[in-house]
């Protein structure tokens, strides 16, 4: 059963303002099937006040006051859902939540978070808060998170940076699937449709234990929302522009049911950009297209559950053609100079240098509750991602079929299979889960040299098992992962076949302490690792996309983390506050080293970097807290230090972010004539100089700190009695403010990007 809350707070616009006039709206839903559920009592437990849904599920409990309740919904068969809710301004949450089974003689009736691990540190991007990243990439969504940064190959291509830690050490789950594309490179953005997403989840710090090696910086979840089954078709449609780049986006989903448990759902989205213009010029070649598409069917009984889902990414990136540079000179020239020998005017055009990435997921998982109580899950997929890089110089043979042959072409296929217990819950105190998981993966590639050819074969075994004690809730988990790697390359014209075989143990120990039902602490200690991936030990040659010559080592060994978090979170009824701590040790630590020199190639030159291996210490601070201020106005702060250091050579490592403050001011007007929830809102970030670095590391010294303002504002505007069009407009680098940020890869040729206004649409239909 999913309960959706929205919370309004409607004030009268005038200068008298009544904190009182306020209301809690929502529908109360089935979690799987998405059905309404009518004559549910849905109440406040502070005030005994409450009222009955109607046969549409829906519920409206007025007048409230501003403040902290606790909203509880009840209906015999499911399970009872006790919610705190803040009136501050607009917002909307979803619970998720399962039937109840019912014994006469012992009715126990629980409700549960459904977080794989509860003790490590969740953020969670939802409802009105997701709407206000919608057509910006997944990357650019998750920013928005405290903690949470993005590594940049120029303006349109971004990857999420958890703590600092990127790539392959932060693992991407798309629909339940782990996402696995080329996602090696810096500047191969997960290929993932943002607008498939009900929900995105964080989990930070090592989470291998429950998802897999590799997820030593975190975990994202890319959560859809469940597939309906009643007789009806609804959906919505999202339309989105910005003015740099001249960039639109178009997204249409629409659901349904057939009755008898089936339920069906088809997305899809459109995207057409132009040239990224940054505050003084235009940055040639920046333009994207993209179409995606995706559908799911489904079947859901009470205790049989069934569902395939395919989804396709297809896009095509121009890459900054001021990155692609003939000589050592020019090279010096732009790095002394610091813009771009190659300016142009406005176009979308995607010239040389480009990418075309698609990537082919298909899914199909099937669960199943035995009489005996628990739940088993089988859930098996193919992924198939398909690159193509084209470099700037065009082919001497000019014939079509040269021109449309790639430079270098990557084809991965990747087959993963789940098999997980999730046992009955023993004295309604101890629950867990038991598992298998595995993938087998190979890669074909052709044209010039970069990575070989490899196929490697994976599988794991883990066990979790979660205690609640009163206000306590303990959970220890285990797992064992083994990867077989083989890889075909030639030397000196003779194919090698070099095999390497990693295994390791990956670990979680943590606990949930309630002080109240406003004070929560977290702690987690946990260790996970990650196996050298195959650009890392067999790089050679030139990485168009970042404009880079990637050296790797054959000799690297598996990462190994050991990570302590610790967080408490506070929420009363006018403040809302979470600090989190983090110390992680990576032994054999992998990172691309800056080399003395920049390379000349035949390609032209390019600065060079060597995959090196150390030991690192990562540890650092996320704060973040929101208060009501005045009745109608509300304050954001969020805070993110890192310290990040070369424990072997006692020096700091190059290309980790630096720190960040980020500050807003919310003012809801409420109701203004015919228009709903109208708000307005002003931002700044600040970004530090990244002073800790080695010298003489990097080809540019770190760029200075810069400081960007936005402005937001929103509405809904109804169009009948249950259907309206919310709006909402963003304008972001507002002062137009000339920088660069020092995790974009293309920081050497060209500043960041300038002002950029944007207007959403979205109609629920």
């Amino acid at each position: 059963m999913t309960l959706t809350f929205l919370w309004v707070c409607i004030l009268r616009p005038t200068f008298a303002q009544d904190p009182c006039d306020c209301f809690i709206k929502g529908v109360v839903l089935d979690r799987e099937s998405r059905q309404p559920i009518p004559g549910a009592a849905v109440f406040i437990k502070e005030l005994q006040k409450g009222t009955v849904t109607d046969a549409s599920g829906h519920y409206r409990i007025e007048p409230l006051c501003q403040g902290t309740y606790t909203l509880v919904s009840r209906i015999l068969g499911y399970q009872e859902v006790t919610q705190s809710v803040v009136l501050v301004h607009t917002s909307e949450q979803n619970v998720l939540l399962t039937e109840d089974d019912i014994h006469l003689q012992d009715v126990n009736v629980t409700a549960q978070r459904a977080n794989a691990l509860t003790s490590q540190t969740i953020s969670q991007l939802e409802g009105k808060a997701l709407d206000q990243t919608r057509g910006q990439s997944l990357g650019d969504a998750l920013r928005t998170m405290t903690g949470v940064t993005t590594l940049q190959t120029g303006s349109s291509i971004t990857k999420p940076v958890i703590h600092g830690m990127h790539s392959n050490r932060v693992l991407i789950l798309n629909n339940g699937i782990r996402q696995e594309g080329q996602q090696w490179g810096s500047e191969h953005a997960p290929e993932i449709d943002p607008f498939v997403a009900n929900r995105l989840t964080v989990i930070k710090g090592a989470a291998g234990v429950r998802f897999g090696s590799d997820a030593i910086g975190g975990v994202i979840l890319v959560e859809p929302a469940p597939l309906p089954t009643l007789k009806t078709v609804h959906g919505e449609l999202n339309l989105v522009g910005f003015t740099n780049g001249r960039q639109g986006v178009a997204s249409l989903q629409t659901e349904g049911g057939f009755g008898k448990g089936f339920g069906w759902r088809v997305q899809g989205t459109l995207k057409r950009g132009g040239n990224v213009r940054t505050p003084n010029y235009f940055l040639d070649n920046t333009g994207i297209s993209e179409q995606n598409f995706s559908g799911s069917l489904g079947y859901r009984s009470t205790r049989f559950r069934s569902e395939v889902y395919y989804s396709r990414f297809s896009t095509k990136l121009g890459i900054f053609s001021g990155s692609h540079i003939g000589s050592l000179t020019d090279l010096q020239t732009v790095l002394d100079n610091g813009e771009p020998l190659i300016k142009s005017g406005f176009s979308y055009a995607i010239r040389r240098p480009n990418q075309q990435i698609a990537h082919d997921l298909l899914k199909w998982r099937t669960a199943w509750k035995p009489a005996s109580g628990g739940d088993l899950s089988l859930t098996l997929a193919r992924q198939f991602d398909d690159r193509k890089e084209y470099d700037l110089h065009r082919p001497r043979n000019d014939s079509v079929a040269a021109l449309n042959r790639p430079e270098l072409r990557f084809r991965l296929t990747t087959y993963t299979g789940d098999l997980v217990f999730e046992h009955k819950p023993v004295a309604n105190k101890l629950t867990g889960s038991l598992g298998v998981s595995g993938f087998y993966q190979y890669n074909i590639m052709n044209g010039r040299p970069l990575i070989p050819n490899f196929r490697t074969y994976n599988a794991g075994l883990f066990w979790i098992e979660k205690l609640k004690v009163n206000r306590w809730e303990y959970e220890a988990g285990l797992r064992y992962d083994y990867r077989h790697m083989q890889v075909f390359r030639y030397e000196k014209q003779v194919l090698e076949k070099p095999l390497f075989v990693f295994q390791n143990f990956s670990g979680t120990l943590g606990a949930t302490y309630s002080l109240s039902d406003q004070w929560t602490t977290r702690f987690n200690a946990g260790t996970s690792w990650r196996a050298p991936n195959v650009s890392e030990l067999f790089s050679d040659g030139v990485h168009h996309g970042a404009a880079a010559y990637e050296l790797g080592d054959r000799t690297l060994q598996p990462e190994v983390a050991y990570n302590l978090n610790l967080s408490t979170e506070y929420t009363g009824k006018k403040v809302q506050a979470e600090v989190g701590f983090f110390y992680n040790t990576v032994r054999n630590y992998i990172y691309l080293k800056p080399q003395a020199e920049p390379i000349l190639t035949i390609r032209g030159a390019f600065p060079s970097f060597k995959y090196t291996q150390t030991d690192a210490l990562y540890a650092g601070l996320d704060a973040s807290v929101q208060a009501v201020l005045l009745p109608k106005l509300s304050g954001t702060s969020k805070l993110s230090l890192l310290y990040v250091q070369d424990l072997a050579l006692d020096q700091p490592i190059v290309m980790t972010p630096p720190n960040r403050w980020e500050n807003g001011l919310r003012y809801d007007v409420g109701k203004w004539n015919k228009l709903q929830e109208f708000f307005v809102g002003i931002g700044n970030l600040w970004v530090a100089r990244q002073n800790r670095v080695p010298e003489n590391s990097d080809f540019l010294p770190p760029p200075p700190a810069y400081s960007l303002w936005n402005l937001t504002a929103g509405f809904a505007l109804p169009v009948s009695a249950h259907h309206q069009i919310d709006v909402g407009f963003t304008l972001t680098n507002l002062f137009n403010t000339v920088y660069r940020d020092y995790l974009n890869r293309f920081r050497y040729y060209a500043d960041d990007p300038g002002r950029n206004a944007s207007v959403r649409l979205k109609w629920k239909f």
